[in-house]
């Protein structure tokens, strides 16, 4: 992992207006990436193995895999 991401799967790590790279549901088999930016955070644990899920300022809604910024 690069150093200048931090992981998805930590909650602390997202705050919203946040940059991040998302995995949406119907991509999740060919993992492509949607950046964006945090309009608020859906998940409520701690962690989540396949990250958190958010919903971007867009609308759109899947699991965090990387923090840009």
């Amino acid at each position: 992992m690069e150093n200048n991401k931090l992981s998805g799967t930590i909650r602390k790590n997202i705050q919203e207006g946040k940059t991040v790279e998302i995995v949406q549901k119907n991509h999740q088999r060919t993992g492509e990436l949607t950046e964006g930016v945090v309009k608020r955070i859906l998940t409520n644990s701690p962690t989540h193995p396949h990250g958190i899920k958010v919903q971007l300022e867009t609308g759109e809604v899947g699991r965090v895999k990387n923090v840009l910024g």
